[in-house]
């Protein structure tokens, strides 16, 4: 979406996401497709292209200088059936990760759940219901 102001435009271009644990958080976001580059948990800043042209960005910050349980952005990944939606989140939380909300239907028409990422940011999973 652009924003448009007298001899300004603005576009939304990338989303960051601040984190203590850079390994963790980059093998979170590899079981949901996203590639990154050899040696990259080594780094202190990281970025993946997304569809679109969208930039997500990693930075590592020290322990103290982190939110408290989290509140960073709330990312959001369509998969490819509602069925793919519980077994993402089976996958996600077999492996460790923390579950915020089992797969349910929303009344929006969407099977939806919610995983939490190693720094406590929510990570939507979603599918558009099938018709019956």
């Amino acid at each position: 979406m652009s924003t448009q102001t007298p001899g300004r435009r603005v576009r939304f271009d990338a989303l960051g996401i601040a984190t203590t644990d850079l390994s963790a958080s980059l093998a979170f976001y590899r079981r949901l497709g996203l590639e990154f580059p050899e040696g990259a948990e080594q780094a202190s800043h990281v970025e993946a292209q997304v569809a679109g042209g969208i930039r997500l960005m990693w930075d590592v910050v020290p322990a103290e200088e982190a939110p408290a349980g989290g509140g960073g952005p709330q990312l959001a990944f369509l998969c490819d059936s509602p069925a793919g939606v519980d077994a993402l989140y089976a996958e996600l939380t077999d492996a460790g990760y923390r579950g915020t909300t089992p797969p349910w239907e929303a009344v929006w028409g969407q099977r939806y759940a919610v995983v939490a990422d190693p720094d406590g940011n929510g990570v939507d999973l979603f599918a558009p219901l099938e018709a019956p």
